[in-house]
C-alpha cells in the first residue's frame, strides 16, 4: 500500500493567493480517482528552502493525501504535470511512502 502526498503553494510566484476552487477541483478529483482523499487545508505548511545564489525562499502549502494499492508512475507524472501548469508551478512535490497497517 502506499501513502501519496502532494504539495500544493496558497500563492503564486507572484504572492496572488489561490481560490478555493483550486484546491476543491484538486479534492474532487482525487476522491473521484482513489475513493477517498485527506485533506490538511486549516494550518498552511511552511516550506523553506535555498537558491542556487544563496537566497532563501519560503512558501505555505496544503497536503493532500490519498492512499493506493498501487503506485501508478505514469498517471501521477501526468497529473503532476497537470497541476503545475494549474498553478503555475515550475515543479510540485508529489510523494510515496509505501506503508503497512499496524
Amino acid at each position: 500500500m502506499y501513502l501519496i502526498q502532494l504539495l500544493l503553494p496558497l500563492y503564486d510566484n507572484e504572492g496572488e493567493p489561490f481560490g478555493r476552487d483550486h484546491f476543491d477541483g484538486v479534492r474532487n478529483e482525487l476522491a473521484s480517482e482513489f475513493g477517498g482523499v485527506t485533506a490538511f487545508r486549516r494550518s498552511p505548511a511552511e516550506g523553506v528552502w535555498v537558491q542556487t545564489a544563496g537566497e532563501v525562499s519560503r512558501d505555505e502549502v496544503v497536503i493532500f493525501e490519498v492512499m493506493a494499492d498501487r503506485l501508478e508512475r505514469r498517471w501521477w507524472s501526468r497529473y503532476r504535470r497537470e497541476l503545475e501548469e494549474r498553478f503555475r508551478q515550475d515543479r510540485l512535490v508529489i510523494r510515496a511512502t509505501e506503508w503497512e497497517q499496524l
